[in-house]
Order: structure tokens, then C-alpha cells, then sequence
């Protein structure tokens, strides 16, 4: 079974970032720039990527969604840091899709970033 799905990035496989690839080779489809629904944080691990968390005081968090197929959804996990995962997410227009998700040991002792709304304002805050 080859189902298409919805993916959600919220860091480095963002188009122009460092993982980008990951999607491209697995062909997958940019459709969309959004937002997650207010009730996401967002984490820096290192500086490296970003982990999203769920949390009802949250805010909105800035995605990229991806078509793909569930297959090619497993591939772009299995290269994804440890601590990261897909579980299901709600974007700001309602829909629900898959989106990249930190487990909550790896957000521990991180600096948290969700006022910045989104890892590239991060990135572009901290290379000034």
C-alpha cells in the first residue's frame, strides 16, 4: 500500500534548508506554506533543528506541507535526528496532516523559540 499523505516540516527539510533533500529524493511534492493551530512550542536542539512540541498555551508554529507517499514518509523519518517523530498535527485552517514532532526528553534543558513563530526567523535571528 503506496497511500499519498501529508507531511508537515517545521525545520531543516524546509525548501533551501539543509535537509531538503531528504524530501526531494523520495519525491515528495511541495504543495503549501502554513501554520500549525495555536497550541504549538517550538525548541532548538543545539541550533541544529528545531523540536515542536503540542501544548495548549502554545502558539502558531510556521510549516511547509509535503505530499508523499507513507512509504517515502518512513524513508524521511529513519533520517531524521533521534528525538524527533511523526505524529498527527492540526494546521491553522483546521486540516489535519503528519507532522515532524519532537519526543519530550529532547525539548528538556533546550531554549525554547516559539515567539520567533517558526525555525527560518530563528535561523535568520541568530546568524545577525
Amino acid at each position: 500500500m503506496n497511500n499519498k499523505v501529508l507531511l508537515a516540516v517545521n525545520g531543516t527539510l524546509m525548501r533551501g534548508l539543509e535537509l531538503e533533500n531528504n524530501l526531494k529524493e523520495v519525491g515528495a511534492s511541495f504543495i503549501k506554506e502554513s501554520q500549525t493551530e495555536n497550541g504549538y512550542r517550538l525548541f532548538t536542539v543545539d541550533d541544529k533543528y528545531p523540536a515542536m512540541v503540542k501544548d495548549e498555551l502554545g502558539a502558531a508554529i510556521d510549516v511547509e506541507v509535503y505530499e508523499l507517499s507513507e512509504k517515502a514518509m518512513e524513508v524521511v523519518l529513519s533520517k531524521e535526528p533521534e528525538g524527533l517523530t511523526i505524529k498527527r498535527i492540526k494546521l491553522i485552517d483546521g486540516q489535519i496532516v503528519y507532522g515532524v514532532m519532537g519526543l519530550p526528553f529532547i525539548i528538556k534543558g533546550r531554549k525554547e523559540i516559539t515567539p520567533y513563530g517558526g525555525w527560518r526567523n530563528y535561523i535568520k535571528e541568530i546568524k545577525k
